[in-house]
């Protein structure tokens, strides 16, 4: 087995972990709320997100190709291959896919044992950029576009992370004291009955769209690997046989669940009712779906979080934790530099060791920590029987078990 071919296989099965760490890390955007409010059971809820999420992943291919297109740059100014990249069957890029990939993985874990729901988008584009950086420098980053639309990093990936999340404060803030006018002096136990049921349908288009977009990114990646070994020659196209493994990878972590960060965003941000938690789920899926149709890889815990503080906002009285949104806050802000760093030293790690050997060994040191990880988080376990217990504001959220 040659090192390209073993680091292309590498790639692929470090990319499905990828997402399968996406969906349980994910996994609140959607259904937090409703688990949070009753309206779903949590076990019914993560079924149900988990297979939205299938099905959304083959809705479109836009930020897919997002991916393939605008984060490294694999092609001269004049549309040629680039041979740095592409040497000895693609084993320069595929090692830069590998090591972004760890860096990726290793925060999603490390902010999932924590109960912070971080961007695993922007800890995915972070790990690539420090790879990309470490192995060819700064260029090697596509930063922008031709000039004529947004495109690269900056215009596909850190101004919709910027941007997002106030749009969906505004929008469920509006929409949620719009609902509230409307419902004024209606019986509360029929407002939140009916609530309640359109919580069902509401957290089921975040999880379709949730597919639309997270479930992309990976497909992306892979994308990318198939094009630098020589399996793919196209940038304009998703392999049928990528999009049915990613959509399988992503529904199988979105069915684990990840409570400990359900529980933050649905007990430690805002206390919700159902009429809040419907605006904040129609916010969400109305951002998300109109990023995903002009191919904007954003961040669907970034708009998620927004509307649950635009949720809190829009409700007079309502309590709003914000000491626990200033430590997702933290979170974001940190995640892209961090994730960049983890994947910049696993490529240099990498690289010293040689294609092959280095290929494997810092897969093994991210099984090898991430492992750690997850059993630390087990000296404090969240599931399904305690995801909605009172939220204890006098302690921090790790010891509170989040």
């Amino acid at each position: 087995m040659t090192a390209g071919f073993l680091l292309l296989l590498l790639v692929i099965i470090t990319a499905l972990a990828f997402d399968f760490t996406n969906g349980f890390h994910d996994t609140a955007n959607a259904m937090a709320t409703s688990i949070a409010t009753r309206a779903l059971q949590p076990r019914t809820a993560v079924l149900l997100c988990a297979l939205l999420n299938l099905v959304g992943a083959f809705l479109s291919v836009n930020v897919a190709l997002t991916v393939t297109n605008a984060v490294i740059r694999i092609q001269n100014e004049d549309g040629t291959p680039s041979p740095e990249l592409l040497a000895n069957g693609g084993t320069p890029l595929l090692l830069i896919l590998l090591a972004g990939l760890v860096g990726g993985i290793l925060w999603n874990i490390f902010t999932w044992m924590k109960g912070l729901p971080s961007s695993s988008s922007h800890a995915l584009f972070g790990g690539l950029i420090g790879a990309t950086i470490a192995s060819i420098g700064l260029a090697g980053v596509k930063w922008v576009g031709d000039g004529t639309s947004l495109d690269g990093v900056v215009g596909k990936v850190i101004v919709p992370g910027l941007i997002s999340p106030i749009i969906a404060i505004l929008v469920a803030t509006l929409g949620t004291s719009l609902v509230l006018r409307i419902t004024k002096g209606v019986a509360n136990r029929y407002v939140d009955t009916s609530f309640r049921w359109g919580q069902i349908g509401s957290a089921s288009l975040v999880s379709l769209s949730h597919g639309t977009n997270d479930a992309q990114k990976t497909m992306g990646v892979i994308t990318l690997a198939l094009i630098a070994s020589g399996h793919w020659h196209t940038t304009d196209a998703i392999p049928l046989w990528v999009k049915v493994a990613c959509a399988l990878a992503i529904a199988g972590g979105t069915y684990i669940g990840g409570w400990r960060i359900i529980r933050t965003l649905g007990k430690g941000l805002v206390e919700i009712s159902p009429a809040q938690g419907m605006a904040a789920e129609t916010s969400s899926a109305a951002v998300i779906l109109t990023a995903s149709h002009f191919g904007f890889a954003l961040s669907t815990t970034h708009v998620a979080t927004g509307s649950i503080l635009g949720s809190g906002v829009g409700r007079p009285g309502a309590k709003v934790r914000w000491g626990v949104a200033a430590n997702m806050l933290v979170a974001w802000l940190t995640t892209l530099p961090a994730a960049a760093l983890t994947g910049a030293v696993t490529w240099i790690i990498a690289d010293i060791l040689g294609a092959g050997l280095g290929g494997m060994t810092i897969t093994l040191l991210m099984v090898g920590i991430a492992g750690l990880m997850f059993a630390r988080a087990q000296s404090r376990p969240i599931g399904s029987h305690n995801v909605n217990q009172e939220w204890e504001p006098t302690r921090q959220p790790e010891s509170a078990g989040v």
